[in-house]
């Protein structure tokens, strides 16, 4: 199926709009699309990438959580909120990456839901391909792959590579699947499909436990390529090495049971 090309200054990205077969389920021809955007202490990327989401041609609304930050990304948040109705969450104290995802798609109202980091290592501009499986019915959940190769890609740290590959190998011989990017922070869901999620993580471990959840019940994944400008700890880059292990006991710990809570 061919999507359909929006006329000049039509603000629709032209999505595909011809009936479902039995394997599809497509969403509304001009979906709600909810982007949560965790953030912490990202002053410095943090309005780009707002401005980016704004000017994406879709029907949106902007959830952005602040994680305890210290520097100005509350102000900026603010200025969003006063002029483009952006809807800020606070937590009090820094919880961690997960409690900032989990707040914000408990907060969506969307057909789909993305999540969108506020560091521009991801571009908004990828998020019209990137749902496009979903609006046309073809999947329920879509990673962007910052592994597969044919967008740019950004020149990065070795050992993240390798780690980012063994966790990948690790869910694929688990769950019997060809993920190649599980870490992907651009994760794109039917709304209905994540907002039923039984999620418990606060830090990077959110990650491999939305992989297990997804993979858990069986849904229709797909991965596209994306572009990936990635940071060094330098730049501000949060997640390390040691944020590994973590995830191979998460992965290990829900592929063979999530203990009573």
């Amino acid at each position: 199926m061919s999507p359909q090309t929006g006329t000049a200054g039509d603000s629709s990205p032209g999505f595909a709009t011809e009936p479902a077969s039995d394997r599809r389920t497509p969403t509304s021809p001009d979906p709600l699309v909810s982007l949560v955007v965790p953030v912490y202490n990202e002053g410095a990327s943090l309005e780009d990438v707002l401005r980016r989401v704004y000017e994406l041609p879709l029907r949106t609304e902007v959830i952005a959580v602040d994680d305890g930050s210290t520097d100005e990304t509350v102000s900026i948040l603010r200025s969003f909120e006063k002029s483009k109705g952006l809807t800020v969450l606070q937590h009090d104290r820094n919880r961690g990456k997960g409690a900032a995802v989990r707040t914000g798609i408990a907060r969506t109202t969307g057909e789909v839901v993305v999540i969108q980091d506020a560091d521009m290592e991801y571009d908004p501009s990828d998020v019209i391909e990137l749902i496009r499986p979903i609006v046309e019915g073809y999947a329920e959940v879509v990673y962007g792959s910052r592994l597969t190769g044919g967008r740019p890609q950004r020149a990065y740290m070795f050992w993240h590579l390798v780690g980012n590959r063994v966790l990948a190998l690790l869910t694929n011989i688990l769950w019997n699947t060809t993920l190649t990017d599980m870490e992907t922070g651009y994760k794109a869901f039917r709304g209905e499909i994540v907002r039923s999620f039984d999620l418990h993580e606060n830090d990077f471990r959110i990650e491999p436990e939305i992989t297990s959840e997804v993979l858990r019940r069986k849904l229709r994944l797909y991965e596209l390529p994306i572009a990936y400008y990635g940071r060094t700890p330098e730049e501000g880059k949060k997640i390390s090495w040691r944020d590994g292990l973590p995830a191979i006991w998460t992965l290990l710990r829900l592929r063979f049971g999530r203990p009573q809570r």
